[in-house]
This record gives C-alpha cells, structure tokens and sequence, in this order.
C-alpha cells in the first residue's frame, strides 16, 4: 500500500515509527526520532474501515487454514515414504547394472 503526505518527501530513506489502527488501514501515523510528524493516508482505502468481527474472523481462519495446509502435506510425505517402503530396489539407481562393470585395459595403436 501507498501512504502519501507531502511532509514525508523531506524523510526518503530516513528511519521512522509507524503507527496504525487495525480498524482503520486507510490511516497511518508517522513519527520520526519519537516526535510525531504527520498522518499519511492511502487514497486506495481511504473511506474504507475494517471491522472488528472481520478482524476476528481473519486471525481465527488463519490456523485453520495453516493446519489444512499441514494436513496436506504430511499426507504426501506418508505417501512417499510409503512407496518407498515398499520399493525393494531402494538405494539403487534405474541407470546402474547390477554387477560392476568388468575392467578392460586401453590399447594403444603400437601394442
């Protein structure tokens, strides 16, 4: 998001404190070396509030949504370790013969 105010063109790159109202995102306070210094708003949010239930619902879906996401994936490593488990030629590659490969010697063309 955006937050403009034209005080803050003189703090670019500056270290500053930024203060909000999780009811109010369209809002943020600004302060610089503990002064306050001014409100920025963003014109995308401005007039938009957030409301406490749907802060709520948010914080609270959002376990849910981690732990649906867990599930998932611990399901797939099950799976995976259960096809390995049952794979009886683990530890070896598709591409390697069974028996080692049989030492030759190089020939030259004056032998």
């Amino acid at each position: 998001m955006r937050y403009l105010d034209p005080t803050l063109a003189a703090y670019v790159r500056e270290e500053v404190l930024i203060r909000y109202d999780p009811a109010d995102l369209a809002e943020i306070r600004v302060y610089h070396q503990d002064p306050f210094l001014c409100r920025a708003v963003c014109a995308d949010l401005a007039g938009e509030t957030v409301g406490l239930k749907e802060i709520v619902r948010a914080r609270n879906r959002r376990p849910r949504d981690l732990q649906g996401q867990r599930a998932a994936r611990e399901a797939v490593v099950e799976a995976l370790l259960a096809l390995r488990r049952s794979d009886p030629t683990e530890g070896t590659s598709p591409t390697s013969p069974s028996a080692p490969p049989k030492a030759s010697l190089k020939r030259y063309i004056n032998e």
